[in-house]
């Protein structure tokens, strides 16, 4: 038998009308803000399915730039959002596209940063408010968003993952999931860990300076 939360039974806290298509469309936007890590000037949202067909009349475009702007599901300017992106100086674009064989409510989210640098992060909202990152700048992941996790691109090398999980361990963090993917044997793999506290800086650094990892992203729970 299944165990239901209560979130998903009695659904998010939020601004109307749909679970699926705000709620869990702002915290899509609010995934790719601190996915991107730092200061953007515009945003693109690839738009699919029924994403693309309704998002305008369910308030999904509203819902999408106010998560990039970091406001939660209740926040009453979700309304208003547009305009205070436009104060802000961030320009925005939707376009609505196929992105393939993925959830008919799927969303990839492009920010352009200040640095001249861009991050892609693509995402589902699966119902209740809930979500699924799916991808990173082309690299497949899973993601929920329920737990703060650590996103680590490395060497597909042996040991890695047991050097990566003795540093988190090194800070008292206890590992509530670890998946692996790789593009291919020997190349770069990426390893998602969700966990039951929040990853300090500390950890984040000892993290990098394992030979062999290439970059290393620490979120929140969202």
């Amino acid at each position: 038998m299944k165990n239901y939360s209560a979130f998903e039974i009695l659904g998010p806290v939020m601004i109307g009308p749909s679970s699926s298509h705000t709620a869990g469309a702002g915290r899509l936007g609010k995934a790719a803000r601190l996915i991107a890590n730092k200061d953007f000037e515009s945003v693109t949202f690839y738009l699919h399915g029924s994403f693309a067909k309704t998002y305008r009349g369910h308030g999904t475009d509203r819902a999408l730039v106010a998560g990039i702007l970091g406001m939660e599901t209740h926040d009453e300017r979700i309304k208003e959002s547009f305009k205070i992106a436009e104060e802000k100086g961030i320009g925005i674009e939707f376009i609505e596209t196929d992105l393939g064989d993925v959830h008919p409510n799927t969303v990839k989210i492009v920010l352009n940063r200040k640095d001249g640098t861009s991050v892609s992060v693509t995402g589902s909202s699966v119902g209740g408010g809930n979500i699924a990152v799916i991808d990173i700048d082309g690299d497949p992941l899973e993601l929920n968003g329920q737990y703060p996790s650590i996103i680590i691109k490395h060497r597909d090398r042996r040991g890695m993952i047991s050097k990566i999980s003795f540093a988190v361990a090194l800070g008292n963090i206890n590992i509530a999931t670890l998946k692996v993917g790789r593009e291919s044997k020997g190349e770069v793999a990426t390893t998602v860990i969700e966990t039951d506290n929040v990853i300090p800086d500390s950890i984040v650094r000892e993290i990098e300076n394992i030979d062999g990892v290439v970059s290393v992203r620490a979120l929140s729970a969202l």
